[in-house]
């Protein structure tokens, strides 16, 4: 147990110095804080796709949702909060002439003058069940 603890204690140290060295303004501290809050279906959004060639909209997609984090410019993905423990995952084909913004739909207090850092235990900690 007590590895556990220094390793948590080396993981928090090492995203503080991360965090003091990034040198970033107000502005990007609350971005991230932002991004951070809506990673952890925090942030109620809309998600519109546009074809710029017909002036339409394909599909909106709108509640607790979160963009992926391993999108490409021709892939995206959003994963929506539906209830406690259940979500929906979209996966959504870019084109030249298809794009896309997102709304934040409500203004979320987001500190400027700290970071903030989710640790989930989950993830850190092994699953020592035997199988």
């Amino acid at each position: 147990m007590k590895s556990m603890n220094q390793r948590l204690t080396t993981l928090a140290f090492a995203a503080c110095v991360i965090a003091l060295t990034a040198g970033c303004s107000d502005a990007n501290v609350a971005s991230r804080n932002l991004s951070k809050a809506a990673d952890n279906f925090e942030v109620n959004r809309r998600i519109v796709f546009y074809n710029g060639i017909t002036d339409t909209y394909l599909l909106s997609i709108e509640g607790m949702c979160s963009k992926g984090n391993d999108d490409t410019i021709s892939k995206l993905t959003i994963t929506c909060k539906v209830s406690p423990d259940t979500y929906k995952k979209h996966y959504l084909g870019l084109s030249d002439n298809v794009t896309y913004f997102i709304e934040q739909l409500e203004p979320l207090t987001a500190g400027t003058s700290h970071y903030v850092v989710n640790f989930k235990p989950s993830v850190i900690i092994p699953d020592v069940r035997q199988r």
